[in-house]
């Protein structure tokens, strides 16, 4: 990740020219996360033409998406490719589960697809602390399983190990970053396996999202939250430690977890930055508008290759998200399925400048449903009993998210609500025949019913739809639509007095 500042003797001109090269093109390397849970996906191909229009040269995978990554194959992204959580136990267990995973996952696509993996991520923040211990056992012996399968499938000196972690496996006692430390219950843990991804040439990911550190606080200071634009006066906010000014959360978080690495002695340890970025929807605090200031700031520090007072050069830094996900858990919120610089269909959402000053471009040769959408009948009152059921139904199987408080469609009037819920299932549904039934409360209209922010969607034309296939289990579902759809079961509720 850079050239050691140990060298006493000048470069010669060639390599001179070499580590200048280098540098500018490691100060225009993008990377991004590109989630798959979605129920009408843009297409591999449309989605690796994307990310090599907009200057990303490098991808992370959650799992061993046969789409995506037969869609990246001699594509020239590099790509990082997560093991999830669930096979953690299974893989620690028994090398040969880790063997088979990376005959199945790793090498079948090199070989057969010309794949250019170069990290096994895994697990994903398998320490957080909502996790309860969980996945700590089995974290460690997994890593090392899975290195002795890619050495075993001469795939080490390509593929290297990682784990990516969340902010919280760190803290700092009194706010400053070089007081860091790892949490007290998982030092042994976190320090012997840094060791071993030291030893064996790997990388350490960490997730930062200064966005959860403001949304979960009210009395967050939401400026620190930014990186600040050039020339403007620093945060009130701001850490004073030592002769360093902390200006913004991500310097202040980055650092406090390299200077727990100096000071179990791992300080050599290359760290990159697995997730980071701002959600648009879903929440009062997720907007355009936010995400536009966050990233853009981001990006400028990408492109400048500016990193921080600790780490002066800018690591790797994979954005969270490329796209929107309407299957993704919400449990962390309802801005989970909002993530992404992009939209579900690869639009942007925002201007943002990247490398060069150029602007994002979208997604090209994507393909839409008819141009068609399900709403409550003009005729149908909203205080039909049946109301109330059938918006429940439709989000328990289609992302009603945009509905909630503050977010892009929570200004609709009620029967905005209901056909907004409507839309979301026929949509979800590929439009199928029946699917904008609901009792006979629906009809289908040519006419674009989007009002203001909140834009009533059409979907992908994937050529194929499963309604019910999905990450969650039914009770999941269930539990995660009556959130989603909370605001408006209220206000239908109010109607009917």
């Amino acid at each position: 990740m850079g050239w050691s500042s140990t060298s006493t003797s000048a470069p010669a001109p060639a390599v001179l020219l070499l580590w200048l090269l280098a540098l500018a093109f490691r100060a225009d390397a993008l990377a991004a996360n590109w989630g798959t849970r979605a129920l009408h996906p843009l297409p591999g191909d449309v989605t690796v033409q994307l990310l090599k229009d907009n200057g990303f040269d490098k991808v992370k995978l959650f799992e061993a998406d046969p789409a995506a990554l037969k869609a990246l194959g001699h594509s020239g992204i590099q790509v990082m490719l997560g093991l999830p959580n669930e096979l953690l136990a299974t893989v620690a267990r028994d090398v040969a589960a880790a063997e088979q995973w990376v005959q199945h996952n790793v090498s079948h696509y090199v070989s057969d697809y010309g794949v250019d993996i170069r990290f096994v991520a895994v697990g994903n923040e398998p320490f957080l602390k909502s996790y309860k211990g969980q996945f700590e056992a089995a974290t460690l012996p997994a890593v090392r399983n899975v290195q002795a399968a890619l050495v075993k499938a001469g795939l080490a000196r390509q593929v290297r190990v990682t784990v990516p972690l969340n902010a919280d496996v760190y803290e700092s006692l009194d706010g400053r970053p070089s007081s860091g430390d790892f949490r007290p219950d998982i030092t042994t843990l976190m320090t012997s396996l840094v060791r071993f991804l030291l030893d064996s040439g790997g990388v350490l990911a960490i997730n930062i999202y200064p966005f959860l550190s403001m949304d979960a606080d009210a009395n967050f200071p939401r400026d620190y939250a930014f990186f600040p634009a050039p020339g403007a006066p620093p945060s009130q906010a701001s850490v004073q430690d030592g002769n360093v000014l902390y200006t913004n959360v991500f310097d202040a978080n980055y650092d406090t977890l390299v200077a727990a690495l100096e000071k179990h002695g791992l300080g050599n340890i290359t760290v990159v930055v697995g997730e980071i970025g701002w959600p648009t929807d879903g929440d009062a605090n997720a907007n355009a508008a936010g995400a536009q200031k966050f990233n853009q700031g981001l990006f400028d520090r990408i492109v400048a290759g500016k990193g921080t007072p600790r780490r002066p050069q800018m690591p790797d830094v994979y954005v969270f998200a490329l796209l929107d996900e309407d299957a993704k858990s919400v449990d962390p919120g309802n801005f989970e399925r909002h993530w992404g610089v992009f939209n579900y269909d690869g639009s942007p959402k925002y201007a943002l400048r990247l490398a060069g000053g150029k602007g994002v471009v979208p997604a090209k040769g994507v393909r839409y449903l008819s141009k068609q959408w399900c709403v409550l009948r003009p005729d149908a009152s909203p205080t039909d009993p049946a109301i109330v059921g059938a918006v429940g139904y439709a989000c328990q199987y289609a992302d009603c998210t945009s509905l909630s408080p503050g977010s892009s469609c929570g200004g609709l009037d009620v029967r905005g609500n209901v056909s907004y819920a409507f839309n979301q299932f026929f949509q979800s549904a590929s439009q199928q025949k029946g699917s904008c039934g609901f009792n006979n409360l629906s009809v289908v209209t040519t006419t674009d019913p989007s009002q203001g922010t909140c834009r009533f969607k059409i979907m992908i034309d994937t050529g194929r739809h499963d309604l019910t296939h999905q990450e969650d289990s039914g009770a999941a579902r269930a539990a995660a639509a009556w959130g989603t759809v909370v605001a408006v079961l209220a206000l239908l509720a109010i109607v009917a007095l």
